[in-house]
């Protein structure tokens, strides 16, 4: 099985005829992605590469039966471009998009509340998701892992490839990027319990990063809830205290949210924390009696 993303995924891409958005299609088609719709109400009638472009989204799934929204909008349009996803009733929508106001993710994530949770909000300013062999929506390479038993969640988009790429022999049933701004659709948490709840995902990796307290919140998550081995990588050991480091999320205050903290919070309910991607990457390896060559 795959979590969240599978073969049966159809997919369409919001601001398919900028740059961005044809060249990722371009890549996820490539890589076995199912695309079957892009939406510009500019260019409705249009097409790219084949690929239907549609006026608006609801049109676009009720041409297409598409159910996955990956979403390449500028900034200014991104909020409207996602509550229209809401409202088509798309059960996922993966929000590529860098740079969204704050407070226009914080009214698109109590807009989707309001409308029943139907739409699963992945991002913003994420990689998007993979299920390799399966299909890909977002912008993660497709050929730097294969299909495999672990499960993967992160808030780097980089440090996503990085350990898709470590872990290439042993292999991912599904790897989410979530991305880093204060407020997301998707956190460690609901992919977590996805993953544990997926019979072919065996281990989880988990990578977070300075700022906040998603990691602590999901370390309490871990020891309440999940049964699976779960190994860690909190990215910013080096970063000085009081600094927005990256990710708009990124932010120390005092000790509270530094890579150490977390690191004893997860090591606390068992989860084994590298202090380098690769280290991580071999600490899961041993767990799944694997080494790495």
């Amino acid at each position: 099985m795959a979590t969240f993303l599978d073969s049966n995924s159809k997919i369409l891409v919001q601001g398919i005829t900028g740059s961005e958005g044809t060249k990722h299609t371009r890549r996820m088609v490539a890589s076995g992605s199912d695309i079957v719709a892009g939406v510009n109400p500019r260019k409705a009638g249009s097409n790219v590469d084949g690929i239907p472009v549609f006026r608006s989204v609801e049109e676009a799934v009720a041409e297409t039966g598409a159910n996955v929204s990956v979403v390449f909008v500028p900034p200014a349009g991104a909020k409207a471009a996602i509550q229209e996803t809401v409202d088509a009733g798309v059960p996922l929508c993966v929000v590529i998009t860098e740079g969204i106001p704050v407070h226009d993710s914080t009214q698109v994530w109590a807009y989707a509340c309001s409308r029943g949770n139907v739409t699963r909000i992945i991002g913003p300013n994420c990689p998007g998701l993979i299920s390799p062999e399966q299909s890909n929506a977002g912008i993660i390479p497709a050929s730097i892992t294969k299909r495999g038993p672990l499960g993967l969640v992160s808030k780097s988009g980089t440090l996503t490839y990085q350990m898709m790429y470590e872990l290439r022999e042993i292999g991912f049933t599904t790897c989410v990027g979530i991305g880093g701004d204060p407020v997301s659709g998707t956190t460690h948490i609901d992919c977590l319990q996805a993953f544990e709840d997926d019979p072919e995902t065996e281990g989880i990796v988990m990578i977070g990063e300075i700022g906040g307290d998603a990691e602590e919140r999901a370390a309490d998550y871990i020891e309440a809830h999940i049964t699976k081995p779960v190994v860690g990588y909190v990215a910013g050991f080096t970063a000085p205290e009081g600094k927005t480091m990256g990710h708009a999320g990124a932010i120390v205050s005092g000790s509270s949210g530094t890579a150490q903290a977390k690191k004893e919070a997860l090591e606390k309910v068992g989860v084994r924390v590298g202090r380098t991607p690769t280290e991580s990457a071999q600490l899961m390896a041993q767990i799944m009696g694997h080494p790495l060559s």
